[in-house]
């Protein structure tokens, strides 16, 4: 299904049939990768499923599918400058396609935003509530996200880990809204705040 929803992208704006294919290999060995747990092509579907029914919504859907499909295609546990390095690879993919260079600064900026998460324009907003949708989905279904993301950092022991780990959710805790859209506040963010307090007191044991 992912395949098919990135070929149909392409198709809009390459006929190079064998250049949709590498692109698309490349994505899936990325996502694939044995190393991930939480950051896979599951992932992606997820996105997928919480802004499709909703992209009426959205001023430029071609860019939030880009932005998709490449905002953790490089994800290393123990390098800070994920987000910096998917966006400069998209933006060079989506150059290999003659995608028009204003939307391309489109989607390297909503990457960008999933590290910072701050306010953004309406798309991005969108898009990074989107990828925070985890947080606010039922306790059984966030246990397994953030077992998945402790798995992703095992390199790290517990001390360290779980030090960094509650940094990570107060600062959320902190946030007056998590959810910056009207939609994913209504939806998510009473959840997700009582999601992350029980992950918080689980590690402070």
């Amino acid at each position: 299904m992912l395949k098919q929803k990135f070929n149909n992208l392409l198709q809009t704006y390459t006929q190079d049939i064998s250049l949709r294919e590498k692109l698309w290999q490349e994505v899936e060995k990325h996502y694939a990768s044995s190393k991930r747990h939480y950051h896979t092509l599951l992932h992606l579907e997820n996105l997928f499923g919480e802004l499709e029914p909703i992209h009426g919504k959205l001023e430029d859907w071609d860019t939030i599918q880009f932005s998709i499909f490449y905002h953790d295609i490089i994800y290393k546990s123990f390098k800070s400058n994920n987000e910096e390095e998917s966006a400069l690879l998209a933006a060079d993919r989506l150059c290999q396609i003659g995608y028009p260079e204003e939307k391309t600064l489109k989607c390297e900026n909503q990457i960008l935003a999933t590290k910072s998460h701050n306010f953004a324009d309406n798309d991005t907003n969108f898009f990074t509530d989107a990828d925070l949708s985890v947080l606010g989905k039922d306790w059984e279904t966030y246990a397994v996200y953030y077992q998945q993301i402790r798995k992703e950092y095992n390199l790290y022991p517990d001390f360290l880990y779980n030090n960094g780990r509650k940094k990570v959710l107060e600062h959320f805790l902190d946030m007056e809204n998590i959810f910056k859209t009207e939609y994913f506040q209504n939806k998510y963010e009473n959840q997700a705040r009582l999601n992350i307090e029980k992950e918080f007191q689980i590690l402070d044991k």
